[in-house]
């Protein structure tokens, strides 16, 4: 996973304008993960993140929500076969050095060898599907999302060659939002 990891982390971020075919993508990933491995991918698949809010400038990655019925069942039998269909897991575990999983995704790659998909694995329980509302308030708000857009086009030109940097400029917005969203429901 390292040599992923250092990949994945040095990629520059470039945005693209929004792409209308991109909540078709999502749902053909979704229907083929299904259809190849139903023993791990029979719940539900939802397609989140700037790629699902139309207009959003977005890295063209296709993000999924994938709900698992074991985080060590999809690291320890699906991603095997998965690898061998060009998709590369990434796990974090609870305490490090520990094998109790926190969160687990893979990258999936097109044949430029591109980001294409981010499959983040979930649990019914997990609080990670709160990311979904974020998402969902942003696509029934568009002052709130004109704003998020600004701040990634800002973080885009700022933290072009500095993916972790551009993420934790965005923190700051999403974690309020968030809070907002949670605090209305």
């Amino acid at each position: 996973m390292s040599q992923y990891w250092r990949q994945a982390s040095t990629e520059p971020v470039r945005l693209s304008d929004w792409q209308p075919d991109w909540p078709a993508q999502a749902a053909a990933e979704a229907a083929w993960l299904k259809q190849r491995w139903p023993q791990f991918f029979s719940g539900r698949i939802e397609h989140f993140g700037s790629t699902a809010i139309p207009g959003m400038p977005a890295k063209p990655i296709i993000d999924l929500l994938v709900e698992v019925a074991s985080l060590t069942q999809i690291r320890d039998q699906a991603a095997p076969l998965m690898a061998a269909e060009g998709y590369q897991l990434f796990w974090r575990p609870k305490i490090k050095g520990e094998q109790q999983i926190d969160y687990l995704w893979f990258i999936k790659r097109n044949a430029d060898g591109q980001r294409s998909h981010h499959l983040h694995m979930l649990t019914p329980d997990s609080e990670h599907w709160q990311k979904l509302a974020f998402c969902r308030y942003l696509q029934q708000h568009p002052d709130e999302a004109a704003r998020y857009a600004d701040l990634k086009r800002t973080a885009a030109q700022r933290f072009a060659n500095d993916r972790l940097a551009y993420n934790r400029e965005k923190e700051g917005f999403i974690r309020q939002l968030s809070a907002r969203i949670a605090t209305s429901s």
